[in-house]
């Protein structure tokens, strides 16, 4: 690995630090810093992320929300190594085609000192522009990135500023080389030969796996899963951010490079891009993250699809609170939709 060093000597400390923001900027791609200022992210670290072509490609840029000083990332949740299809009627190979199992809108406030992750359910029941009504990662599965970003942001008139997927997949490794995580579950669960406890479970790369995987014997089935798959980058966030993470070189570098293969971002930010993004973020921190769940009206059908409807009043007002950054204030009038300290 090639670092580059400008200046003086930066303690060893402080330098773990501005790496571990780093970090934070692959694994969510916009829950950018985790601590500290940003050190440097190697060449060929950077060349690990892989790129997504054409994402903003035809959009029109007349009818797009207005740009503001936030930034917004659209990320999409895939698991390659599920063997249920999740995107779409048959969920095939490559982007459009990928098994997505969760969409999220991350927005960092202009002060970069907060940020709000916001999980919209993939089978909620929206308008896909050119298509009608169907579920929100349908828009994946016929337009790819592009249309997924014009429907999402028809949906909450927020600006998305750049797209990125995270690849559940890869969290195995990136979760062995923390020491593992700890979430707390509010009754008894298995899946996949793992059992899970009520209460605090520490978790492994591959019990973690098994965790954000269930979909069935929970009582809001894929509600509760994208809960799950919060809960995990939450812990996950907060255990790179420890002190302990980066001691242990080899473990830290192994952390560094699950990251990065486990992403992939739009084509307009290179490498230099995610250093420079890191950089603005240096005063945010894991605490200052709010994840929250768009809200939910309830469950139905339509025609043979098992559909989530919106609460279209009370969207209104968190998409309002998320682009002016008001999140906080919101989640203190609708506690039910912000991630708990426990999950199902």
């Amino acid at each position: 690995m090639r670092i580059t060093v400008v200046g003086a000597p930066v303690p060893r400390r402080r330098r773990g630090r501005r790496i571990a923001a780093v970090l934070g900027a692959v694994v969510l791609l916009l829950v950018l810093v985790v601590a500290g200022t940003v050190y440097a992210l190697s060449e060929s670290l950077g060349n690990n992320v892989d790129r997504v072509p054409g994402a903003f490609a035809g959009l029109d840029e007349s009818t797009r929300p207005v740009a503001s000083d936030a930034v917004t990332f659209l990320l999409v949740g895939t698991d390659t190594r599920s063997d249920a299809p999740t995107t779409g009627e048959d969920a095939g190979g490559g982007v459009g085609g990928d098994r997505s199992d969760v969409l999220m809108l991350a927005r960092v406030d202009p002060s970069r000192e907060s940020a709000s992750v916001v999980s919209i359910p993939r089978d909620s029941w929206v308008d896909i522009p050119g298509y009608g009504m169907n579920k929100a990662n349908a828009a994946y599965a016929f337009g790819g990135p592009s249309l997924l970003i014009e429907t999402v942001e028809n949906l909450t008139q927020i600006r998305v500023d750049h797209f990125g997927v995270i690849d559940f997949a890869g969290f195995e490794s990136m979760i062995d080389a923390v020491g593992g995580i700890d979430v707390s579950i509010s009754e008894a669960t298995s899946n996949d030969g793992v059992e899970f406890r009520q209460g605090l479970n520490h978790l492994d790369g591959a019990s973690a796996l098994a965790f954000v995987r269930q979909r069935y014997d929970l009582a809001d089935g894929d509600l509760d899963r994208a809960q799950r798959q919060q809960a995990v980058l939450r812990a996950l966030l907060s255990k790179a951010a420890s002190g302990s993470t980066f001691s242990n070189p080899a473990a830290f570098y192994t952390l560094l490079d699950a990251a990065t293969r486990s992403v992939g971002v739009d084509d307009t930010l290179s490498n230099g891009g995610l250093r420079s993004l890191a950089l603005e973020m240096t005063g945010l921190r894991p605490s200052a993250v709010t994840f929250v769940r768009a809200p939910v009206a309830g469950l139905g059908r339509e025609g043979d699809q098992s559909v989530v409807y919106l609460n279209q009043h009370q969207s209104a007002l968190l998409w309002k609170s998320v682009d002016d950054g008001r999140i906080v204030e919101y989640i203190g009038r609708h506690p039910a939709d912000a991630l708990g300290a426990v999950t199902r």
